[in-house]
């Protein structure tokens, strides 16, 4: 495993003062301040501590942690104490942290979500353990993050934003972390090389949001050229999020080395051969060098000796051949995997590489050169489709049982739980089983935090977990106490988002609110359901729950976040009963119902604007204020904006955002983008339509590609403050949907 590994290779330790004890003592704790023999230790706790101190600020000198040696079972954690004094042992500083989370919630009663908090409901001391909490990680791999995370939740955040995922990762007992960031740092320097001068490459490399597809081979170039600055700032960045990963015992994954080369390698490069690609939902992908001929090993070598010298090490690297339609051509598939194995393993030795499991891949050519031993699958199709055999399909190479609850980042709430509760345990318990981790990879992070933690949780569960159980559980420790209206409203989340059943999808549907005006529209994504995948009466009763938890526990973050969520959802499922009805009385030719509908449809849409508003994290001004903030200059600040723009509308060119259908990819009900993007779309859109009724004639064309690149292009400033009473305008929902359900509209 990554992390035992990393642990394994150190050989000293800084050991700050802290409440710490040597392991030679294990059961006799020492008052906060006392020191210990670095020799003593077999891992310095002085990270965790920091983390713990950064998420507790006031109680963190309350708990004692105590490093203790991993057994050849794994990672595990205990919690003890009395009141006031709580140790936790584990056996890495990550772990520590896993246990403290574990304590707040199981004991405490609060919980740390990502996001939301109920942490103003922790006593000043905390309360004793009764007995020992003592729990072991059921699979040693707990990965995290998908490659398209940094497009979707900001690929500018700072420092600050990523320790923050990190140590709340740690929390819930993750332990690799995929690292994307300045992954065009070794590309840009080893390329350099190989007959590519800087400028060249600068344009080859995309603007950071699109970076994802380039690292998967799917396309180039676009959004750039990015400057020399921007380059090293984003390998300094990932550098430092590397470096807090190893700190905690966590394994950085980095981007591993499979062949992706610029326009003309071969040409510049004797012997060696490319393959061209072909097209990606309309871009044109770069070549892939042939792995099996002479030049690959020598590339492969000036990549991973950049990538140490400013990255520093790791034993796990992610990489997929073939992505998403790629070709072979000539070149045989198992030879090459063999190839870029070995490649790995000489620049890395021992390293595991890190596959997707997704589509078709890998296949069974793919796995047939590699040694599988060195090898993790994380399967981002778990929970889709019935009848899989992971053992079978993928010949007992080891995986992970992973999860895709949300493409493009979408704010749709809800998951397939009840497939990751039932089959998670069955194919851990499995005779043949391969199943070794989870991989939590959904394509954007930071909302639905039930599903996070429900998710995470399953890796430390010595038994099945009983979702309804969980979620009454959840419902008390989410606002810090129970209360019978947040079991209730959990309990209708439950058999409502939570509810996703495999087969089809893995996410529930989005928004018809963010789609392409259509009177037959379904979805806003090409490739979102077409229709709603559960019962949305459950939402508006959640969301009338929620409005009567105590006032005691409504102060807390996390209330305050799931009631915009809640409600934000409960209007959004709206559109699917509204829309209908406007096309029925469009086609009636009924122009005063037509007008009442729309009129109640962007009455819908401005309230959704003002709801959304009132939390920062529905907010689109901090997304776009990053972006910015990352540019040396004019020219630079507008390519950064039109990058952070563009990804979640537009998402390309005419041509990819048209024809391949990938604009509103990355919708989400973010205040900004409904007020200017979203809501102005379906007014223009029923104002032709009204006009057609009107004059008789058919309705006028409109080019949204026009509209929505004009907003992308923009540079209007948006708010990066929120801005409303959340409950007041949650209130306000649930009045106007309790008005529209009596109305039967």
């Amino acid at each position: 495993m990554g992390s035992r590994l990393i642990r394994r290779c150190r050989t000293t330790f800084v050991v700050t003062v802290l409440a710490v004890v040597t392991a030679a003592a294990p059961g006799m704790p020492g008052p906060p301040g006392t020191s210990a023999s670095a020799a003593a230790l077999p891992f310095d706790p002085g990270p965790a501590r920091a983390g713990l101190e950064r998420l507790l600020p006031s109680q963190a000198e309350q708990f004692t942690l105590v490093p203790v040696e991993e057994p050849a079972s794994g990672d595990y954690f205990s919690v003890s104490g009395r009141a006031g004094s709580i140790q936790v042992r584990g056996t890495s500083p990550a772990t520590l942290l896993t246990g403290v989370g574990w304590y707040l919630e199981r004991v405490a009663g609060v919980d740390i979500g990502w996001p939301g908090d109920s942490l103003g409901r922790l006593p000043a001391t905390l309360p004793a353990v009764s007995g020992t909490i003592t729990r072991s990680a059921a699979v040693p791999h707990r990965y995290a993050l998908n490659d398209t995370d940094e497009g979707y939740s900001g690929a500018y955040r700072d420092f600050a934003s990523y320790q923050r995922d990190i140590d709340l990762m740690a929390l819930h007992g993750v332990n690799e972390v995929f690292v994307p960031t300045g992954a065009e740092y070794p590309y840009y320097r080893a390329l350099q090389e190989f007959g590519y001068d800087a400028a060249e490459l600068r344009a080859w490399i995309p603007g950071p949001a699109h970076q994802a597809w380039w690292l998967l081979q799917n396309m180039s170039g676009y959004g750039g050229p990015v400057s020399e600055q921007l380059i090293e700032a984003r390998a300094a960045l990932g550098s430092r999020i590397a470096a807090h990963l190893r700190s905690l015992g966590m394994t950085p994954v980095l981007p591993g080395f499979f062949g992706t080369v610029p326009p003309g390698f071969a040409a510049r490069n004797p012997g060696a051969v490319t393959v061209p690609q072909g097209k990606w939902v309309g871009f044109a992908r770069p070549d892939w060098l042939d792995p099996t001929g002479p030049v690959f090993a020598e590339l492969a070598a000036a990549y991973y000796r950049a990538q140490q010298r400013r990255f520093g090490d790791s034993d796990m690297f992610k990489m997929d051949l073939l992505h998403e339609g790629g070709t072979p051509g000539p070149v045989d598939v198992t030879r090459a995997a063999e190839a870029v194995q070995r490649a790995l393993e000489t620049a890395r030795p021992g390293a595991t590489w890190v596959m997707l499991g997704w589509q078709n891949n890998p296949s069974t050519a793919l796995l047939g050169g590699v040694d599988r031993s060195r090898v993790l699958i994380v399967d981002g199709l778990s929970d889709r489709y019935e009848g899989l055999d992971r053992e079978k399909q993928w010949g007992g190479t080891p995986y992970a049982f992973g999860a895709i609850a949300n493409f493009g980042g979408h704010t749709s709430l809800g998951a397939n739980t009840g497939v990751w509760t039932e089959r998670f345990r069955a194919w851990l318990t499995r005779s043949d089983s391969a199943l070794r981790g989870i991989a939590y990879l959904p394509e954007g992070t930071g909302g639905n935090p039930a599903a996070f933690d429900l998710f995470t949780e399953l890796a430390w569960e010595p038994g099945p977990v009983d979702q309804r159980a969980w979620f009454a559980a959840y419902a008390a420790r989410r606002y810090g106490g129970a209360d019978p209206h947040a079991a209730a409203a959990w309990e209708q989340l439950r058999l409502g988002p939570y509810s996703g059943a495999s087969g089809t999808w893995s996410e529930p549907q989005d928004s018809l609110f963010t789609a392409r005006p259509s009177l037959t529209a379904t979805k806003a994504a090409r490739w979102s359901p077409t229709a709603m995948r559960y019962e949305a009466g459950t939402v508006e009763r959640a969301l009338a729950e929620l409005l009567q938890v105590a006032p005691s526990l409504r102060a807390s973050d996390a209330y305050r976040y799931d009631l915009v969520d809640v409600a934000r959802q409960a209007l959004t499922n709206r559109g699917r009963v509204l829309l209908p009805r406007v096309k029925a009385a469009y086609e009636a030719g009924d122009l005063e119902r037509f007008r009442a509908l729309v009129r109640e449809w962007n009455a819908s849409e401005e309230l959704l604007g003002r709801l959304v508003a009132s939390d920062r994290r529905f907010l689109l001004g901090p997304w776009l204020a990053a972006a910015r903030s990352w540019a040396a200059g004019t020219e630079e600040r507008d390519r950064l904006e039109y990058d952070a723009r563009s990804i979640l509308t537009t998402w390309a060119d005419r041509g990819p955002s048209d024809s391949a259908g990938l604009h509103d990819y990355a919708n989400r009900e973010w205040a900004g983008l409904v007020q200017d993007v979203y809501a102005p779309r379906w007014a223009a859109y029923f104002a032709s339509l009204d006009t057609a009724l009107v004059q008789g004639t058919a309705p006028a064309a409109i080019d949204w590609f026009a509209r929505e690149d004009a907003w992308a292009h923009g540079h209007q400033a948006y708010p990066t403050s929120p801005t409303g009473d959340p409950v007041a305008l949650a209130g306000e929902v649930a009045a106007a949907l309790t008005v529209a359900g009596a109305a039967g509209r």
